[in-house]
Formats: C-alpha cells, sequence, structure tokens
C-alpha cells in the first residue's frame, strides 16, 4: 500500500516562502515520477507541479512557473516543493502523488495534505 505525508505547511504573509516535504514509503520511490497538487478552498484539486524519477524533468503549471520548485532526494524517498513570492492564490491544501502530469481524478489514494495558507 502507497504512503505518502505531506508536512512543511503553515501560515504566510504575501511575497513569502514555505518549501513542502513529501515523504514517500511502501512502494519503489526512485522509478516513479512526482507530483505535488493542491486543492484550494472550494475549488477542485489541481496538478501543480511534476517530476520525473531521475528529477531531471520537470514541469510546472503557469501560475507558479518562475517562483516554484520541484525537487527530489531518491535516497531519502522525498519531494520537496520550494514556494517563493506566495500569494493569496496560493492557499490551499498540499499533497503529493505519483505520476508526471497526471490529473488530480486519476488518484484513488492521498494522503493527508499540508495546509498553506498565505494571508496578512
Amino acid at each position: 500500500q502507497v504512503q505518502l505525508v505531506e508536512s512543511g505547511g503553515g501560515l504566510v504573509q504575501p511575497g513569502g516562502s514555505l518549501r513542502l516535504s513529501c515523504a514517500a514509503s511502501k512502494f519503489t520511490f526512485s522509478i516513479y515520477s512526482m507530483s505535488w497538487y493542491r486543492q484550494p478552498p472550494g475549488k477542485e484539486r489541481e496538478l501543480v507541479a511534476s517530476i520525473s524519477s531521475t528529477g531531471y524533468s520537470t514541469n510546472y503549471t503557469d501560475s507558479v512557473k518562475g517562483r516554484f520548485t520541484i525537487s527530489r532526494d531518491n535516497d531519502k524517498n522525498t519531494m520537496s516543493l520550494q514556494m517563493n513570492n506566495l500569494q493569496s492564490e496560493a492557499t490551499a491544501v498540499y499533497y503529493c502523488n505519483r505520476g508526471y502530469g497526471v490529473a488530480a481524478t486519476r488518484h484513488d489514494y492521498w494522503g493527508p495534505g499540508t495546509q498553506v495558507t498565505v494571508s496578512s
């Protein structure tokens, strides 16, 4: 059974930064592409960023390009999302999951997520 645990969320002021982490277990992390997703209040869950199994290929949704950076450490079975210059639109619960460019609706399993709130 896949296990994913997100952490690192919190309350941050506009323009601030946060670094999210995803701890993966119970599957061979290093052979899977991974992605970050988010679900803003009252909205559907959406894909934010993806990274290939080796980390060489990444992709971002347009709204976060240049401000968010996805990375991974296959030795530690972890993935991160560095978020800079955060704005209120980034307020959401953030999740990680397997796959590259996979729509959120394709996943059956989700971890608990981590709440990010951008507010002054």
